[in-house]
């Protein structure tokens, strides 16, 4: 279950550099840090039970944040 947060610490590097070379600072800084939670975490030999746990902790405060940023921080109609 390590090998996995290694993937996803992996992946989320890839969109870090992306988000830096399209100057997205703010996103690239968003993604560099889940990457460093990623890769730190793949590390700590956790059982697999609390692999899933985290995962799941992960999603509801990444769920959460995007449903409070979508709903009140986002301008309707306005595109950049």
């Amino acid at each position: 279950m390590e090998r996995m947060y290694r993937v996803l610490g992996f992946w989320t590097a890839i969109f870090a550099v992306m988000f830096y070379l399209g100057h997205m600072e703010k996103a690239a800084l968003l993604f560099l840090g889940q990457t460093g939670f990623f890769v730190f975490l793949s590390f700590l030999k956790l059982s697999e039970r609390m692999y899933i746990y985290v995962f799941g902790a992960y999603l509801t405060v990444f769920f959460v944040g995007f449903t409070y940023w979508s709903t009140f921080m986002m301008i309707p109609g306005q595109g950049e």
